[in-house]
């Protein structure tokens, strides 16, 4: 399959081309030229399959003509070794539970999904110098893309964060590996490590020196994976409602939002035939995607801090592949997605509540999708929201709400007895690009 950009000024590309440059030649985001729809056989029967087999049978839908089936399936088989349970949080409102992977948080899945298929990729072209994976992250895709990278040979990974804005749990995810794994803490915001890591890719000169990739959800083998789990939710949907049909469980899916790959990726599960009745994206107080909905004006500015810290985001990349998603249409936008945006004061009482109500501990980004579809789900609506990351990642944060210790799991444990490796660095992208340079030097 071939992969155009979003800003179509650039000849469309292969799969592998599209995973190597991440980011298109005209500024664009790669998108597939055709969304397959699944065959009912498979929507009939879903209920029946593992997480793995789901996953693969999407898989194939986009990559199937790209790479080998026995490969294909090792890497789906090999990046979803844990599950993604749904949970039943209240009457109708489902939590599915995106936490128990490597790094306990969603990014694991797509993370884990991209640098195997970039490592394919690698194997095939047999060239010796490696490929530079540059990420930003606001908190967990760093974790993510980092151990889903440590130790892959061919492959270097620099992680830019914005310093004091990631929490001390998120920072040692990816600060104490090591090995292939630079992480660079840039005196900024979110948006400023993106800017970086954008201005990179379009940088002649750098690009000249060396091979440059992204692990961004801008990387289109990143999000797409992540409809997997889209996928993987309505089955088991079904299968706590065997007797309901699938119009009746048409869902309402809620997803905490920040650079909208996560939303962008079911808004594709969509696409492909899944049924989604419609979609909330629900943000932090950087709610530049909830004013386009209201205005049909596009106003991105600078991101402001959150307890939800993985949101603050002021310019969402995937923002474009939405547009491209919808022929630039804001009225079919809004038939498929509505949003709604919280305050700190608003997500602390809600988390406090549930988890006194309910006995369920949700993280300050799933507060904010579960709180939507405690506001907007209708009667008789079945609502799934996704909780992103688990709440020991924000234990300081969720421990001051509850008043109450939060357990932390022995995966993270193990990371926060490592030591902190990190080069400080300014936001001018002069300075990130000497010394990307120098490296070569």
């Amino acid at each position: 399959m071939k992969y155009y950009s979003t800003n179509k000024n650039t000849p469309e590309v292969s799969l592998e081309t599209a995973v190597i440059k991440g980011l298109a030649d005209d500024k664009g985001l790669f998108m597939p030229e055709n969304i397959n729809v699944l065959p009912q056989d498979f929507f009939d029967t879903i209920q029946t399959m593992s997480f793995q087999e789901i996953a693969y049978k999407v898989a194939e839908a986009f990559f199937g003509e790209d790479i080998e089936p026995a490969s294909l399936k090792e890497i789906v088989y090999d990046t979803l070794n844990f599950d993604i349970p749904l949970v039943e949080v209240e009457k109708n409102i489902y939590s599915l539970e995106l936490f128990h992977g490597p790094t306990l948080a969603f990014k694991d899945v797509g993370a884990r999904f991209m640098s195997r298929v970039l490592a394919y990729f690698i194997g095939k072209q047999k060239k010796t110098e490696p490929v530079n994976v540059l990420v930003a992250t606001s908190g967990d895709t760093g974790s993510a893309v980092a151990n889903g990278f440590l130790g892959v040979d061919g492959i270097r990974v620099f992680v830019l964060y914005p310093k004091d804005k990631v929490s001390k749990i998120q920072e040692s995810q990816f600060t104490t590996l090591g090995k292939n794994i630079t992480a660079l803490e840039v005196d900024g915001t979110f948006d400023d490590c993106q800017r970086l890591v954008k201005t990179a890719f379009l940088d002649e000169e750098l690009n000249t020196k060396m091979r440059l990739t992204s692990a961004n959800s801008i990387n289109v083998a990143r999000f797409l994976p992540q409809a997997f789990y889209y996928f993987y939710a309505w089955s088991q949907l079904r299968s706590m409602h065997p007797k309901l049909t699938a119009e009746e469980l048409e869902a309402v899916i809620c997803v905490p939002s920040g650079n909208f790959g996560n939303l962008t990726a079911g808004l594709i599960a969509k696409r492909m035939g899944l049924p989604v009745k419609r979609f909330i994206a629900a943000n932090n107080r950087n709610d530049i995607f909830l004013q386009y909905l209201k205005t049909g004006v596009y106003n991105p500015k600078a991101s402001v801090a959150t307890i939800a810290n993985a949101m603050d985001v002021g310019d969402p990349s995937n923002f474009a592949r939405i547009l491209d998603l919808y022929g630039h249409s804001h009225e079919a936008i809004c038939k498929d997605i509505s949003g709604i945006s919280y305050s700190d004061n608003q997500i602390c009482k809600t988390l406090k509540n549930c988890y006194t109500e309910t006995g369920y501990l949700l993280d300050p980004h799933g507060v904010c999708a579960y709180q939507a579809l405690k506001d907007r789900l209708e009667e008789n609506e079945n609502g799934i929201f996704l909780e992103t990351a688990h709440p020991a990642k924000f234990a300081e944060t969720v421990e001051g709400i509850i008043g109450e210790p939060v357990i932390i799991p022995a995966k993270l444990l193990e990371f926060m007895k490592g030591t902190k490796k990190s080069i400080a660095m300014n936001k001018e992208f002069d300075a990130f690009k000497r010394y990307l340079m120098d490296l070569q030097n």
